[in-house]
C-alpha cells in the first residue's frame, strides 16, 4: 500500500506498532479489549480469526510473550501491513499472518490447530441500510459471504478440543451469538463493555470453550469511561499498560 495512503499509529502506550489505512476501517479499543481476554500458558497457540492489520495479535504478543499467533485475513494487502506491523513490533519470531478466508483457510490454518481462537467479525447484518460507502471499511463492518453463525463455525473448526473461542460483538446481537453458540460450546461467559455509569453496553465480549457443558455466566464487565469522557483508571490498565482482563 502506497505510503501516502496509510497512517503510522501505536497501541498500548507505544509498545505496538501500527500501521493502517489512513481512510476507512480504522483501528479502535475493540482488538485491544479483546486481545486482553486471552488467558494462554507459554508455548499455546493463538489464532485471530479476520486479523486485518494485526491489532489483536499484536497486544497479545506483546502481553504474553510467550505465546505463537497467527492472524488471518482474506486481504493481501491488510496481510501485506501486518507483517510489517509485527516485525516493527519486534515480535516476528512468534507472530505470523496467513492471507485466507475464514471458511476455508489455507495451511497452517488447519481444523483443532489452535489453543484458543479470536475474532471481532463484522458486527452488521447485510442489507441493514448502514453500508459505509468505503470498500474496506464495509468489509470490516457488513457481514457479506460469511455471517455471523459462519464465523462462528469456522471458529469452532479451527481451535481444539478443550480450547476457547472468543468474540467481541454489538450488545444488539447478543442473543444471535449466543444462538449460534448453543449445543457447541460450554462454559460461556458474556462480559459487558459498559460505555460509562449506568449506561446500556454497546459490546460484548462472549467466551466459550469447545467440548465443556458448563452453564454459562454473566460477568460484572467493564465501565469504559468515566462523566467527563475520560478512560477510567481499570480501562487505561488494558487500554495503555497491557493488563490482562480476566473474563
Amino acid at each position: 500500500m502506497p505510503p501516502e495512503i496509510v497512517s503510522d499509529d501505536t497501541l498500548l502506550d507505544g509498545r505496538v506498532a501500527l500501521r493502517q489505512p489512513a481512510a476507512g476501517f480504522r483501528t479502535a479499543i475493540d482488538p485491544v479489549l479483546l486481545a486482553a481476554t486471552v488467558e494462554a500458558a507459554p508455548g499455546e497457540t493463538v489464532l485471530d480469526a479476520g486479523c486485518g492489520v494485526g491489532p489483536a495479535a499484536l497486544c497479545l504478543a506483546v502481553r504474553l510473550t510467550e505465546v505463537h499467533v497467527t492472524g488471518l485475513d482474506r486481504d493481501p494487502g491488510l496481510v501485506d501491513i501486518a507483517g510489517r506491523n509485527a516485525a516493527a513490533t519486534g515480535v516476528s519470531d512468534r507472530v505470523g499472518f496467513v492471507c485466507g478466508d475464514v471458511a476455508a483457510p489455507p495451511l497452517p490454518v488447519a481444523p483443532e490447530s489452535f489453543d484458543h481462537v479470536i475474532a471481532n467479525p463484522p458486527h452488521l447484518e447485510s442489507g441493514g441500510g448502514r453500508d459505509s460507502p468505503h470498500p474496506g471499511k464495509r468489509a470490516a463492518t457488513v457481514e457479506t459471504d460469511i455471517a455471523l453463525g459462519g464465523w462462528l463455525t469456522a471458529c469452532i473448526r479451527l481451535v481444539r478440543h478443550k480450547g476457547s473461542v472468543t468474540l467481541i460483538h454489538r450488545a444488539d446481537r447478543l442473543d444471535a451469538v449466543l444462538a449460534e453458540a448453543r449445543g457447541r460450546l460450554g462454559g460461556l461467559v458474556v462480559f459487558p463493555l459498559w460505555p460509562g455509569a449506568a449506561k446500556p453496553a454497546k459490546r460484548v465480549i462472549v467466551r466459550g470453550r469447545k467440548g465443556v457443558a458448563t452453564p454459562l455466566r454473566l460477568a460484572p464487565g467493564l465501565v469504559l469511561h468515566e462523566a467527563d469522557g475520560a478512560f477510567t483508571a481499570a480501562a487505561e490498565a488494558v487500554l495503555r499498560h497491557a493488563r490482562a482482563l480476566p473474563l
